[in-house]
């Protein structure tokens, strides 16, 4: 039996592992509820993080193109990268996916027969790592820029008001009066 037929045949325990794994990074009442929910509509967050850590799975094992890997890693990245998580945190859960490849795998007799496999494989994992980190820059990055636009707007907001409270305190007042008036309180009248 080859490595991925062994891994194809074990992707649902893998799978049920690491889903397991990156839900244990979340508060126990979160994580009851992101597994115990099925509903994609009652839990979308869940419903995400599962079917991409599926397709993510079935296209490491079938060694699917970057492109098509990032696609699915994209769906979970997004939303760790919204949470309050560090950045190790966030991403932390490509790694799990080692782990329980391993676990499985470890109560194989012929385990032991795909060293080269497994190394292959946990190469692509990392890989896999590198490309979530660049996602989750760019989704940091955008938050970032959204928050220093939104900051930007406030301000502009506030200062038009300034400006509109400003001109309506002194519209009728005669600019000589102002600029008197400013001369008394420089000395004190």
């Amino acid at each position: 039996m080859s490595f991925n037929k062994l891994l194809s045949e074990k992707k649902p325990a893998i799978l049920k592992k690491w889903f397991d794994a990156i839900l244990d990074t979340y508060p126990a009442e979160t994580a009851d509820f992101l597994k115990k929910q099925k509903d994609r509509f009652a839990n979308p967050v869940g419903s995400t993080i599962h079917s991409g850590m599926d397709s993510l799975l079935n296209s490491l094992l079938n060694a699917d193109d970057p492109d098509t890997i990032s696609k699915y890693l994209d769906d979970i990245v997004r939303i760790r990268a919204v949470q309050d998580f560090t950045p190790s945190q966030s991403l932390a859960f490509v790694f799990k996916l080692k782990d329980a490849v391993r676990e499985e795998m470890s109560g194989e007799s012929n385990a032991g027969d795909f060293p080269g496999e497994l190394i292959a494989f946990e190469r692509r994992v990392d890989a896999l790592a590198l490309t979530a980190f660049d996602i989750y820059m760019k989704c940091r990055e955008k938050i970032y820029d959204l928050k220093a636009n939104e900051l930007r707007n406030m301000t502009v907001k506030l200062v038009e008001r300034a400006n509109l409270i400003f001109e309506a305190r002194y519209r009728d007042i005669d600019l000589k009066d102002l600029v008197l008036e400013g001369n008394k309180s420089e000395r004190g009248e």
